[in-house]
């Protein structure tokens, strides 16, 4: 981290030396000003100001109101702060974004507080629909209504008989399918579990419609896929939702045709969010034949990271640890590949120079990821540009995406490896509402580690995992910053020590989410000569208590200089 703030610093004090040499000579005119702000610029050689300058797409000066007065002319877009804070523009580190945007077209689960709602949310969807057409989205919650029962076909199929239906958990590791979906899929009493996956049964061996991870896939391959029309809405829709939160950058994990819609919009000049592109590892040897290497891209859009699933989810008891579950002591999750078969590709991927960015849940599944990039930094080559003692990690900017769960042994792993922990902090809160009763004290202990990270010197790049998650990066940030459970038992914080600062968790959205995509010489810190993206807010985020942060409303979103959401307040 010290070389990225290095780089950045270097940069701003050329800039400001060459504005403060000739006091006398005007500078040229700014597009945009935004003055009478708190400015956290996330650059340490100058972290405080009060306003910013950008012409074209670029930042050209940040200081106090009376310098950047200068650059103000008639033509000049100024907008007022009005004493509340200006950050760099925000970076999901982890997002599902098109999927996002469809599924705020699809039925909506995720607060359905008891099974009786949840069967007659999707009932009364049905009613809307053509008869045929899938009923799909979904993103419930079993916890809600205290994690017993799982849902079953049964509650739906007598308000379902013309839809089949397939309704995702919110972490996406779980589903269910009702009966006409079942038989779409061709799941019977018969039907084995696949590999990486489980049919749910009833005691007689009868589907009871959930499918956990691998399992699903027998769902997904019968759902029609969507059209690029209606991928195109959709991601127009998931721009303007990532707007009006203040993110100006997202790392997708995406699918080929949704690359597809991603350039269609670049070419078009409708892009309003940068986006770094993560496709399926499983594509690694294609991408590799055709050259494609990472950072493949320009400022909107990049490709060139990969990214593999080890394990499922805590939720859905298939997260991979050492130990078995406290309440599935049959269980202690699941390998979604043999890890024969996953370092290959790991040890394939890094040599052909793309990036890798590998799902990781449980204690044991990062274990073996760390122990696979190990393996990848003796046998490959180094890449290009690595100074002497670098971390192989930190020049192939490998990353655990998740890194939820963490042996005590495995911080001083992620550091000297120069992994990247890309965490969702909302998760804590969430699952910190009955995370101990899956797997005990003692291993939440090391659940969300954040400060444990940053203090064996860790980068962290945040993220919401949309629709998981909520997108409003406020949000996650304020989960980082007083790990307050949702249910409200933990109002002090869950595992306390675990806190990170206010400033911590910004630099992990802005900064940390710049490095783990390559990119922080461009973006990340309000700094002269990096991309005028930034956000203005409606509060002072540091005078405020910090259970307040969640409350904070975005005013203005500026994405290369244009101003790409104004709050109607």
């Amino acid at each position: 981290m010290r070389v990225l703030f290095l780089l950045s610093s270097c940069l701003a004090f050329v800039t400001l030396a060459l504005v403060h040499s000739a006091p006398t000579s005007r500078p040229a005119a700014a597009t945009l000003v935004v003055r009478n702000g708190r400015v956290w610029t996330g650059d340490r050689t100058q972290p405080r100001a009060e306003a910013v300058a950008i012409a074209g797409e670029r930042i050209v000066a940040v200081g106090t109101n009376t310098e950047i007065a200068a650059w103000i002319r008639p033509e000049t877009e100024v907008l007022d702060a009005r004493g509340h804070s200006v950050l760099p523009g925000l970076i999901d580190a982890h997002v599902h974004f098109s999927s996002g945007g469809l599924q705020l077209t699809r039925v909506d689960l995720r607060d359905a507080a008891t099974p009786e709602e949840f069967a007659r949310r999707i009932g009364e969807f049905a009613k809307r629909l053509p008869a045929g057409e899938w009923i799909l989205g979904g993103t419930w919650d079993h916890e809600l209504w205290g994690g017993d029962p799982l849902p079953h076909r049964s509650w739906i199929d007598s308000r379902t008989a013309a839809h089949p239906v397939f309704v995702r958990r919110y972490d996406g590791h779980m589903g269910l399918a009702n009966t006409l979906a079942l038989e779409r899929a061709g799941i019977t009493r018969q039907t084995p579990d696949p590999p990486g996956g489980v049919i749910v049964r009833d005691a007689d061996g009868t589907p009871t419609g959930v499918l956990k991870d691998a399992a699903m896939e027998l769902v997904e391959r019968v759902i029609p896929e969507p059209s690029e029309e209606q991928r195109t809405r959709a991601v127009l829709a998931a721009l303007a939702e990532a707007n009006r939160f203040g993110l100006t950058g997202v790392h997708d994990i995406s699918s080929p045709a949704d690359l597809r819609v991603y350039q269609a919009l670049r070419r078009q000049g409708r892009l309003t969010v940068r986006i770094y592109s993560i496709l399926p590892i499983a594509q690694w040897e294609s991408l590799a034949a055709a050259g494609i290497r990472a950072r493949l891209g320009d400022d909107w859009l990049k490709i060139g990271a990969l990214k593999a699933f080890t394990d499922g989810s805590l939720g859905s008891s298939t997260a991979l640890f050492f130990a078995p579950y406290l309440d599935a002591p049959e269980t202690s999750g699941l390998a979604m590949h043999p890890e024969p078969e996953i370092r290959r590709m790991i040890l394939g991927a890094d040599r052909a120079g793309l990036q890798l960015c590998i799902h990781a849940i449980g204690d044991r599944a990062n274990r073996m990821i760390l122990e696979a990039y190990a393996e990848a930094a003796r046998q490959n080559p180094p890449w290009d540009g690595a100074p002497p003692g670098t971390p192989p990690g930190a020049t192939r900017r490998w990353r655990i995406e998740h890194a939820q769960h963490l042996h005590p042994d495995d911080f001083a792993r992620f550091a000297r490896l120069g992994v990247i922990a890309s965490m969702q902090p909302y998760h804590a809160i969430d699952d910190g509402r009955w995370a101990e009763k899956r797997i005990g004290t003692e291993r939440c202990r090391t659940t969300y580690a954040f400060r444990s990270l940053l203090d064996a010197g860790v980068v962290l790049a945040f993220g919401s995992d949309w629709t998981v998650a909520p997108l409003n990066p406020l949000t996650g940030i304020y989960a980082a910053v007083t790990r307050r459970t949702l249910d409200g038992k933990h109002p002090d914080g869950w595992f306390p020590e675990q806190k990170i600062t206010l400033e911590e968790a910004l630099t992990a959205y802005t900064v940390g989410s710049a490095y783990a995509e390559f990119a922080e010489t461009t973006k990340g810190t309000l700094t002269p000569g990096k991309l005028g993206d930034l956000v203005v807010l409606d509060a002072d985020l540091f005078a405020l208590p910090a259970e307040a942060i969640a409350d904070v409303k975005v005013r203005f979103t500026v994405v290369g200089g244009r101003v790409v959401y104004r709050s109607e307040e």
